[in-house]
């Protein structure tokens, strides 16, 4: 056997294997429309809490939503105004239009070890008392029963976090070919079914929206356990799971508003967090350019490229049952699923922006993000 064909086997059995042991990750199949939440007999007060940081194109729709919500209960908002160089606090407060449940706060100045946005919702985290919290990004629009079946998933299923990947906007080309493959890789890193089995130890969030109980964040020390964090919605989930069950699904019920129009802008969004995603580890970048490379670079190298029919047929097996996996996230989108062969080169962009990501590490370069350094300079105060 060549080594060609022996590594045309490795990729498919690594996908046979997926496809059948890895939660199903690829049905796509968990869905907030879905689940049937109850009424609890007393609907608990929430705080929505939205860190805003240059985001004056989008609060106002994000807080309009909110404030629309029709949420039985007491519902109050906190606006985090994260030191924003445009009109943010202003395009919220003319959303709310005299609302009194509306409170802005400027953010204090940024503390050693602290995240951005981290700190910012922890602002929002003490000035409330309520039940739930309800962390949400400021450009997501909710349509008015969100909330209420959050809070009713959330009281019949006993979670401490409830959590929406919302439908991120899927319009151009760079989206249509680089936001299913985000939401596929991600639901293959954090299987939905296994974070919300209480059971399984498998922990994830999205923190476009999640809903905490203010008594398990409250239990396990507060957002201070996770203040370093970039990605700061799994590690919110890693560190609740432990006090009781999560609930991640995928939603058509939240969309958010930020677009990106080039290729450049989805590159700085991954690039800022891809290697901290590996805990800055060489060697599990090196295990991840090895994955990567098996899984969805060498099928279509095999399937192009080989002349032995043992090596192009495995190849062509693995391309196929990749696309079949990809299936259900683009139909998912209201794409094509003719498409889904093209998977190959959104991994080899992502490939190549977690390569980015670890040089601009290793390198000290600046990583910027809504007007706010990430580069080696800072990364002790917000990383």
């Amino acid at each position: 056997m060549t080594i060609f064909v022996g590594l045309s086997l490795v990729s498919l059995g690594l996908w046979v294997g997926l496809l059948a042991f890895r939660g199903g990750f690829w049905r796509a199949d968990q869905r907030f429309e879905t689940v049937e939440g109850q009424a609890p007999e007393v609907w608990p007060p929430v705080t929505a809490i939205v860190p805003a940081r240059n985001e004056a194109t989008t609060i106002g729709r994000t807080v309009a939503a909110i404030l629309e919500q029709d949420y039985p209960g007491a519902l109050s908002l906190i606006v985090v105004d994260d030191h924003s160089a445009d009109d943010t606090a202003a395009e919220a407060r003319d959303a709310a239009d005299g609302d009194e449940r509306l409170i802005v706060i400027p953010a204090a100045e940024l503390p050693m070890g602290w995240a951005g946005k981290v700190w910012a919702m922890n602002q929002g985290v003490n000035a409330t008392q309520g039940d739930y919290l309800w962390f949400t990004d400021a450009d997501i629009v909710h349509q008015p029963y969100v909330l209420r079946g959050l809070v009713g998933t959330a009281t019949a299923k006993n979670t401490v976090l409830t959590s929406q990947m919302v439908m991120l906007r899927c319009n151009t080309f760079w989206e249509r070919l680089l936001i299913p493959a985000f939401i596929f890789f991600f639901q293959k890193l954090y299987p939905f079914t296994w974070v919300n089995d209480p059971a399984n130890r498998t922990a994830g969030a999205a923190g476009g929206s999640m809903l905490v109980r203010s008594s398990a964040l409250s239990a396990v020390g507060g957002l201070e356990k996770i203040k370093g964090e970039i990605i700061d919605d799994c590690s919110l989930a890693h560190l609740l799971k432990p006090q009781g069950p999560l609930w991640l699904g995928l939603t058509t019920s939240s969309h958010s508003l930020r677009d990106y129009t080039a290729l450049g802008e989805i590159w700085a969004m991954v690039s800022r967090s891809a290697f901290n995603q590996l805990n800055y580890s060489f060697l599990k970048l090196v295990g991840t350019l090895i994955g990567m490379a098996l899984l969805y670079m060498w099928p279509v190298a095999a399937a192009a490229a080989g002349k032995d029919p043992s090596v192009w047929g495995l190849g062509l097996t693995a391309w196929a049952l990749m696309s079949l996996a990809y299936a259900p996230t683009l139909r998912f989108y209201g794409l094509p699923i003719i498409t889904a062969p093209v998977l190959p080169v959104a991994a080899s962009l992502y490939t190549l922006m977690t390569l980015d990501s670890a040089f601009r590490h290793w390198s000290g370069w600046d990583m910027a993000w809504k007007g706010r350094s990430y580069g080696e300079e800072t990364r002790e105060t917000d990383a």
